[in-house]
């Protein structure tokens, strides 16, 4: 272990950090409105069987590559990457003919995207996946402290009484009207940004465990106290029957996927948060319940704003209907027409705020990590860089929510280049990170721990500080007889270990592969 290196202080500072990663805007808003959309019960049972299939076995792949290196994902990679790779280099060879095929078509822009992915991949080998693990941040982070400044807008304007709204409509009204004022929305964006680059520049144990361990709590007392209102409501049971009812007459293959699609971006996974955060991680503690943790700490919070959510909706008359608006248009209305509805709503909106800082100040040190790691700048040239590069690319998702009026040169030269159909900068580049980036970084990490690297490596890294638990027998283990004479046998076949090889070899890649194949085809 390399003594220089920060180190969580245990189990719990790493746990609630990762924790606080994982759970962000998307469990809180985002879950709620697809599961409803898509069987309700049914959905929620499809994502749980998505989390246990792929989303646990990444993570795995993601904390082993992390702890054993000790390093930021492209040193991580770096340091287990062969000196030549037959697969990567077909990879690599591949993108290019596939560039030049698209000359053919005229496809200037996509065309040499290929072809210079190509180049890196035969160059960089599967170093090239680190790489990309660096780069989501800043992409995410350009539009996702976006959103985050919405949230510290709606808690002053709820604490304010400026939210006094009966009609979705004019919540609708209100919300437009607040994103088109670029001067709220600068502003907003680069106050968020910066709270996240104060916490993150305190390092680990002084930065980002020290807030975890303050924010996570708080975040799970305000989530039950509206949870608790909202139950409370009369009529409140429809929404849980809308909610946690399985209809799967309403659970289409889309829906599937999209399950699958979601479990993976609520774990954080494919975007270096994990290795990173696993490399301060000593080498006793348990990866193996540290990931189950985590992931019941992610699916919890997801479950109760759920619950949060809808039975207030339901009380109230509203209709679930608003999709991706379900928080900024539908809640404010739902909120006033409740007692005390100020109160409430800004509860919620700062609830909304704690999620995305926890995940914006993961990722943040992501980009940090390499720039220490790798170039030996200390935290806070790290920090103040790293944040200067995500200010500049967020103001143009800030400028350009409703369209691309503020910044048309760009958009001239991106429909050219790639005949880019997108509303706006902010949309563009959200397709950009959850379409291509993340799905193909997962795969890449599945591929080259399930294939390069080894899964017998990783398991040996998964058995440290596990007292051999990934060993025991499955039956064994199902049955409760972990510890019985009869089944302590010294080799077993069918164990956590090798079912977990098996989904990270074979059913992770081709689900992933599927879900992405599928996401870019609509």
């Amino acid at each position: 272990m390399d003594e220089k290196r920060e180190h969580w202080s245990g189990s719990l500072g790493f746990i609630l950090a990762a924790a606080g990663s994982a759970i962000g805007l998307g469990n809180i808003w985002k879950f709620p409105y697809i599961a409803g959309e898509n069987g309700g019960g049914a959905f929620v049972f499809v994502y749980l069987v998505c989390i246990v299939m792929v989303g646990i076995p990444v993570m795995l792949c993601e904390m082993t590559l992390g702890r054993a290196t000790q390093k930021n994902p492209i040193g991580a990679f770096r340091q287990f990457s062969p000196r030549n790779s037959h697969l990567a280099n077909l990879i690599g060879v591949s993108l290019i003919f596939a560039g030049l095929a698209l000359l053919c078509f005229r496809q200037f822009g996509w065309a040499a995207v290929l072809s210079l992915s190509g180049l890196l991949v035969i160059f960089y080998g599967w170093t090239i996946v680190g790489i990309l693990c660096v780069i989501i941040p800043f992409a995410i982070l350009s539009y996702y402290n976006v959103v985050g400044g919405w949230t510290l807008g709606y808690i002053y304007k709820s604490f304010a009484q400026e939210l006094q709204v009966g009609a979705v409509k004019d919540a609708g009204k209100l919300f437009e009207g607040f994103i088109l004022d670029f001067r709220w929305m600068i502003g907003l964006f680069l106050g968020f940004t910066l709270l996240c680059a104060l916490i993150v520049i305190g390092g680990i144990r002084k930065g980002i465990e020290r807030w975890a361990k303050i924010l996570m709590p708080i975040l799970f007392i305000l989530l039950l106290a509206v949870m608790l209102r909202s139950l409370t409501l009369t009529g409140a049971i429809g929404g849980v029957k809308f909610f946690l009812k399985p209809d799967f007459s309403k659970l289409s293959s889309e829906g599937v996927l999209t399950a699958l699609g979601h479990a993976f971006f609520t774990l954080s996974l494919g975007m270096g948060i994990t290795i990173t955060f696993s490399s301060y991680m000593s080498r006793d503690q348990n990866i193996f319940l540290s990931a189950l943790s985590i992931v019941f700490l992610d699916t919890l919070v997801a479950i109760l704003a759920g619950l949060a959510i809808f039975p207030a909706v339901f009380a109230m008359n509203f209709k679930p209907d608003k999709g991706a608006g379900l928080a900024f248009q539908v809640l404010p209305a739902v909120f006033n027409a409740m007692p005390h509805g100020w109160l409430w709503c800004g509860l919620f909106f700062l609830l909304l705020c704690i999620a995305a800082l926890t995940s914006a100040v993961a990722l943040l040190e992501v980009a940090v990590s390499y720039f220490m790691d790798e170039r030996k700048w200390n935290r806070p040239k790290a920090v103040w860089v790293c944040t200067a590069v995500i200010a500049l690319l967020g103001i143009l998702s800030a400028v350009s929510i409703a369209s691309w009026d503020r910044i048309t040169w760009l958009h001239c030269w991106l429909v050219t280049a790639f005949n880019v159909d997108s509303a706006n900068f902010f949309d563009m580049i959200d397709n950009l990170c959850t379409n291509w980036f993340l799905p193909l970084s997962g795969l890449g990490i599945s591929l080259f721990v399930g294939w390069i690297w080894g899964t017998r490596k990783a398991a040996e890294e998964i058995r440290r500080g596990s007292n051999n638990f990934a060993d025991v027998h499955l039956i064994a283990l199902l049955a409760g007889l972990k510890d019985d004479p009869s089944h302590n046998e010294s080799y077993h076949v069918l164990t956590l270990a090798s079912i977990w090889g098996i989904f990270i070899r074979f059913v992770a890649p081709v689900a992933i592969t599927v879900a992405f194949i599928w996401m870019n085809a609509n």
